[in-house]
């Protein structure tokens, strides 16, 4: 897992050092001995773990200025892409949301024992944000809707200037552009499209970097189930 993190992390450019790299093996240590009693990830073998999960998720870095900013995790599962945003650049103030109590509660008792600081919240994000419109700098995302219903649940977290970064496949281009209205309408505009190998796979995935340009409306976003039985388009 380590050669993996360390080879793939030169390739893109992101200094990690001795200190950091620990803390990722030590933390996809943790990820697959839970995952032998909890579903947290499909990917088992440690080297894939460092490539897949650690180094795809830590490449947002180079699309967005990180350093000192508020970030949430929306759909966080297991703590990705959030915890290695916040192990390769520890002064992000993370927010890790997600609705199931039981991958919030693993990541509660796992992270400060790694040195990892982070807020673990249990909650739907369409509800947690009635306390937290605007709050944040970034909010990302690697859940797997479709982006007019992650910008939905999303975009409203994040303050006027800042960005909502959603990882996506190389081949989404019909998914953005069905999106682009519903962006436009929650407050922002799609800025940059990164695409990226990752390093040591044949895959490429893909940044999308929403820019938040004014205020979301307060009616958005509205509850789950009208998001999923009426999506905005």
């Amino acid at each position: 897992m380590k050669d993996a993190l360390i080879h793939g992390a030169a390739e893109l450019n992101l200094p990690l050092s001795d200190r950091q790299s620990d803390t990722f093996c030590a933390f996809g240590r943790a990820l697959l001995e839970k995952n032998q009693v909890m579903n947290l990830t499909a990917i088992t073998d440690p080297p894939a773990v460092a490539r897949l999960h650690f180094l795809d998720c830590a490449a947002l870095l180079r699309y967005a200025d990180f350093r000192g900013k508020s970030v949430i995790d929306v759909g966080c599962g297991a703590g990705f892409p959030g915890v290695p945003l916040k192990i390769a650049e520890p002064d992000i103030q993370l927010t890790l949301l997600d609705s199931l109590r039981k991958r919030v509660d693993w990541l509660a008792d796992t992270l400060p024992g790694l040195g990892i600081e982070a807020e673990c919240v249990c909650a739907r994000a369409e509800e947690y944000v009635a306390a937290h419109r605007e709050r944040y700098d970034i909010a990302v995302s690697r859940a797997v809707a479709r982006l007019n219903v992650l910008a939905e649940l999303c975009m409203p977290f994040v303050r006027p200037g800042g960005v909502f970064l959603a990882m996506k496949s190389a081949d989404s281009d019909e998914e953005i552009s069905q999106a682009a209205h519903a962006i436009a309408l929650l407050g922002g505009r799609v800025e940059h499209l990164a695409d990226y190998p990752v390093p040591g796979t044949d895959a490429i995935h893909r940044a999308v970097v929403i820019r938040k340009e004014k205020p979301t409306p307060r009616q958005y976003p509205r509850r789950f189930a009208k998001i999923k039985q009426s999506p905005l388009t």
